[in-house]
């Protein structure tokens, strides 16, 4: 599953597009320099104040698929939504461990190790929830990116009206805390180079994804804060792969979003009839370096779009381009801005989910818009790199 990490011709790491990437390390001879001060994740653009907590959850019916001594699958699930309340303790981007343990993972060992644990977010940490009966929208994170790598749009979706469910998938990123404390690393790292292992990572994300909606639509004490009728799945590079197995595999998913991620799950071939999106860069433009979109597009029987982002790359869709500065890492020439990457980011994944989950209209998914001219439909107006 690892695939090759792009040159850091001027200092970014930019991972290749791919469902599973996983970074190789940059190499430096250069002291490491003073970083910046923290960055403060972009402030949600919707009118409702987040909250956030997290859920450790165990599904006793299946043994973890990585760890074969464990009988039981622990997931870490973090949820963001609508809070009336406007002060408070915001919650933590990462710990101190979790951020050592992911940049360690990905090479970037002249970093201060807790740099990402001094982030700052905007939501308050065990706010109380408001309202009933909002649309849930599943975030999952692309191979070794801990959820926390999302928190950006997770925090813009829920202070638009949705509650944000967003899984760690054990074991398959750098660092995962688990109910006890323990900050367990990537052990499906190992089994990256094993032929069908692409597969097997998304399948097993499509299960993770179905028991996590059964327990928070039945089981969890706030379950009446969702309408289990109106149900979204967006992912990220292994987590867009993901949102396609998950649609397949289970109906109560009305749509999805597959954010620069490589297809390994296949469609079958009568097709996936509920509404999705493709949103990457330009990696997957028709007949470009990844077929992937090129092959699933025509099995896409329903609505659907199909969005490449000129001078994306792989992590616009996350807050790595966010912290870069606090990484001692500098964009690639020619690269998004990461505040720009974030707002396109933002901006069109609301606009999917609000046409299909809350039933408004959408004429910025017609047609491509003077105010976002990065942002080309295909296949109709892009071709090749």
């Amino acid at each position: 599953m690892r695939r090759r990490l792009l040159a850091f011709v001027a200092g970014l790491a930019v991972l290749a597009a791919s469902a599973c990437s996983a970074p190789a390390p940059p190499r430096s001879d250069a002291p490491p320099a003073e970083p910046p001060g923290p960055v403060t994740l972009p402030a949600p653009t919707g009118p409702l104040p987040v909250g956030t907590t997290a859920l450790h959850l165990t599904d006793a019916s299946r043994p973890d698929p990585w760890d074969l001594d464990v009988d039981a699958r622990e997931l870490k699930v973090t949820l963001w939504y609508p809070t009336k309340q406007h002060e408070g303790e915001r919650a933590p981007y990462m710990t101190a461990k979790e951020s050592e343990l992911f940049l360690k993972g990905s090479g970037l060992a002249t970093t201060p190790y807790d740099t990402l644990s001094r982030t700052r977010t905007n939501a308050v940490r065990d706010a109380e929830p408001a309202g009933r009966r909002l649309p849930l929208v599943v975030l999952s994170p692309g191979f070794t990116k801990p959820m926390s790598t999302l928190t950006s749009l997770a925090e813009d979706l829920a202070s638009r009206g949705y509650v944000v469910a967003g899984i760690d998938h054990t074991y398959e990123s750098y660092a995962t805390t688990l109910s006890d404390g323990r900050v367990v690393e990537c052990l499906a790292c190992d089994s990256d180079t094993d032929p069908g292992s692409r597969a097997a990572l998304v399948q097993g994300r499509a299960t993770d994804v179905s028991f996590v909606l059964d327990r928070l639509t039945s089981e969890w004490d706030g379950h009446d804060l969702i309408d289990r009728t109106r149900i979204a799945m967006v992912g990220q590079s292994a987590g867009g792969a993901g949102a396609v197995a998950a649609m397949v595999k289970d109906p109560r998913i009305r749509a999805g979003v597959d954010m620069d991620g490589t297809t390994y799950a296949r469609i079958p071939k009568g097709g996936l009839s509920r509404p999705f999106m493709f949103l990457g860069s330009r990696e997957h433009v028709p007949g470009g370096p990844d077929n992937s979109w090129d092959r699933d597009w025509k099995l896409l029987t329903g609505w659907k779009r199909w969005l490449v982002l000129s001078d994306a790359e792989h992590q616009s869709f996350t807050d790595i381009s966010l912290v870069a500065d606090v990484l001692g890492l500098k964009p690639l020439p020619g690269t998004m801005p990461a505040a720009r990457g974030a707002e396109l980011t933002r901006t069109y994944v609301a606009a999917f989910l609000d046409q299909h989950l809350k039933s408004q209209r959408q004429h910025l998914l017609d047609r491509p818009s003077s105010r976002y001219p990065e942002v080309t439909f295909c296949p109709a107006t892009c071709g090749r790199p």
